[in-house]
């Protein structure tokens, strides 16, 4: 199969790169003096752009767009493409702090100030992994995320508003003055993860693509989002010429 380095699903272009090519380009994309977004991209996302042209043009201008979920991994099937991996914001965010902890590269939280976790007791949950991160971080009205970080020299920016306002609100930060911010991702559910509000799905589960089923039964009010993503995407994408 053809295995060139991105592939546009229903007008949203995807990275195809293997797990080895994503951390260089991540480590990359640290070491350089400029701002980089990087966007886990599911179905939702790739729905919600259909009707949201602003949010359609920042992933697509995104730094690096990884593909997170199976029905990504069908898509690319679909239009006779392999795609070498899928990766979620969670495990994406993991192995980002790592390289910060090695790097000694201050992490920056913007929560929702209405979601499940704020940033502080996040915080406390990744300094329990890596220990000598710097983290500070702001608790926000998704809505209307007034802001202004107080400390330049954080370098990179995770934010759990959920798609497509955390896109929108990272895609902002670029025009912060004197800010020192390397690298920012939105990373949805992940802080509710760390901090242990929301359990993620066993290993096996994940790994044959049924983490929407383990979501599903613990949160049932996510039922239309999952819809979205398991009936209506697949629908189009079979259906797309």
């Amino acid at each position: 199969m053809d295995t060139e380095k991105k592939i546009k699903i229903l007008e949203v272009w995807i990275d195809n790169l293997n797990k080895e090519e994503v951390l260089n380009k991540i480590k990359y994309f640290l070491e350089e003096d400029k701002f980089h977004q990087i966007a886990t991209v599911n179905p939702e996302f790739i729905l919600e752009a259909q009707k949201n042209s602003e949010f359609k043009n920042i992933l697509n201008n995104s730094d690096l767009r990884v593909a997170d979920g199976v029905g990504i991994w069908f898509s690319f099937l679909r239009f006779g493409k392999l795609l070498k991996i899928k990766i979620t914001g969670a495990d994406l965010m993991e192995k980002i702090l790592k390289i910060a902890e090695e790097k000694n590269i201050g992490i920056f939280l913007a929560a929702n100030q209405e979601g499940l976790s704020m940033w502080e007791e996040t915080r406390g949950a990744i300094l329990k992994k890596y220990p000598k991160l710097k983290i500070g971080g702001i608790n926000l009205n998704k809505k209307n995320p007034k802001f202004k970080i107080q400390n330049p020299n954080y370098g990179i920016v995770f934010c759990n508003f959920g798609a497509p306002d955390q896109e929108k609100f990272i895609d902002s930060l670029k025009l912060l003055e004197n800010s020192k911010i390397k690298l920012a991702m939105g990373v949805g559910g992940s802080f509710d993860f760390l901090v242990g509000k929301i359990k993620r799905a066993p290993k096996f589960m994940r790994a044959v693509g049924l983490e929407w089923l383990w979501r599903l039964l613990q949160q049932p009010r996510r039922i239309k989002r999952i819809f979205n993503a398991v009936i209506i995407f697949p629908i189009k994408i079979i259906f797309t010429r």
